[in-house]
């Protein structure tokens, strides 16, 4: 069946034919695409169009689709069971590689999903300081749980609603929300509630409103601030974890978050979440402390399997520099051709992360985000497409590069892009 009928079969059953919001194309247009199979760096549709994916399952692919070193892992630990429902040696080894690579956490727990980490990550933080309230800060996205749908980014913020109904405006109270590089609204915050906050969450890289980067300064600013103040610094690193650095963006800016939640590449593209930190915070867990925390599929193996060999790959390639001239490449070609065009626009890119905001003006937080041109941005996606460059379907996403995008396949994604741009 082809796309058309997949989707008009999917919406009499599933509510808008998809199972996360952003799929649904809503904010550029259009429905969206099925996709039978991806190898490297390519999707292939049920049309049997050909894409050049930059979407990378949403950040797990930093090998390129259907890797055959994670494909034979994952293989390899189904010979021997699906889920057990009991420890196995994959999640020790798992976490002695977390353990080794990011120098912050001594301990972790895994789980199913970044929103599971990040909800747990909280609801530890609470419990190691008996407080309640807790920072985040506008157009964040930190997964689904109630307390963090508050001024969302994601697709909360693709639809045009940040917030959900269903979230009791009790939660909301317990939930401060400041601008993001904002040092001023932050020490504001914790002055209106003396003793209460239990912590800061934030992305140390905000990837979930286009991508956004602290300004000098901003993060150290946010670990002394938090030292002081008796408050847990969590560094949501879901999406940079491990994408940018061994040890994700805390290596690459220096900072000791006291937790960490990671999910995506450990998985190496199955389902999977983990949050970690010191170990006097990760004690409170249970069955060690008072702090409860579960999953019946945590730890399962393949998924243990898949990003066991995902990060081997990684310690054995050290692609990271190889990823950045892949990013800087995109980025320059954005760059000039919004010029050429006589286009206002940011380009900003972090290793094999990018975003294109079409705004004449910096974009420094959630507010700058949303003045960028989203009706052009919907253009120039399905122009792209056209072309055979998958981008994520929204104004407000980042983009995503992988080793299998070396070679001819960048060259002619930003052939497509800066063409694109020049059809504006």
């Amino acid at each position: 069946m082809n796309s058309q009928q997949l989707f008009e079969r999917a919406q009499q059953l599933i509510p808008g034919g998809v199972n996360s919001p952003v799929r649904a194309f809503r904010s550029v247009g259009g429905a969206p695409f099925f996709v039978k199979r991806a190898q490297g760096a390519t999707l292939v549709t049920a049309d049997d169009r050909e894409l050049i994916d930059f979407v990378c399952t949403w950040g797990p692919a930093i090998h390129g689709h259907n890797n055959p070193v994670v494909k034979a892992a994952i293989a390899k630990a189904l010979e021997c069971g699906t889920s057990f429902g009991t420890p196995n040696p994959y999640e020790v080894e798992m976490a002695e590689l977390i353990v080794r690579f990011v120098p912050s956490i001594q301990k972790v727990r895994m789980c199913n999903s970044g929103t599971e980490a990040t909800m747990s990550a909280i609801r530890l933080a609470r419990g190691f300081t008996r407080r309640d309230k807790i920072i985040k800060f506008s157009g964040c996205y930190h997964g689904h749980s109630d307390s963090l749908l508050i001024k969302a980014g994601s697709g909360a913020l693709t639809h045009g609603n940040p917030d959900s109904a269903g979230v009791p405006a009790s939660f909301a109270r317990e939930t401060v929300v400041v601008p993001f590089n904002d040092r001023a609204a932050v020490e504001a915050a914790f002055d209106a509630n003396p003793g209460q906050i239990a912590c800061i969450i934030l992305e140390p890289y905000p990837a979930n409103v286009g991508l956004i980067l602290p300004e000098a300064g901003f993060l150290k600013f946010l670990r002394e601030l938090c030292t002081r103040q008796g408050a847990v610094l969590i560094f949501d690193e879901v999406m940079t974890g491990f994408r940018l650095a061994k040890g994700g963006v805390q290596e690459l800016e220096g900072i000791t978050p006291d937790l960490t939640t990671l999910g995506k590449i450990i998985g190496g593209g199955l389902p999977v979440g983990a949050f970690g930190g010191r170990a006097e915070i990760m004690d409170h867990l249970a069955p060690l402390g008072p702090v409860y925390q579960a999953g019946t599929l945590s730890g399962n193996p393949l998924a243990m399997a898949a990003g066991i060999a995902a990060l081997r790959l990684l310690e054995t390639e050290n692609p990271y520099a190889r990823l950045d001239t892949l990013g800087r490449q995109v980025r320059d070609t954005l760059a000039a051709a919004c010029k050429a065009k006589g286009l206002g626009a940011q380009t900003p890119q972090v290793g094999s992360m990018f975003s294109l905001f079409l705004n004449p003006a910096p974009v420094r937080d959630f507010a700058t985000a949303l003045q960028s041109d989203a009706k052009l941005f919907g253009r120039f996606f399905h122009l792209c497409l056209e072309g055979g460059v998958y981008l994520p379907p929204s104004a407000f996403e980042t983009c995503f590069i992988s080793t299998a995008h070396e070679g001819a396949a960048i060259d002619r994604a930003c052939e497509v892009m800066a063409g694109a741009i020049a059809k504006l």
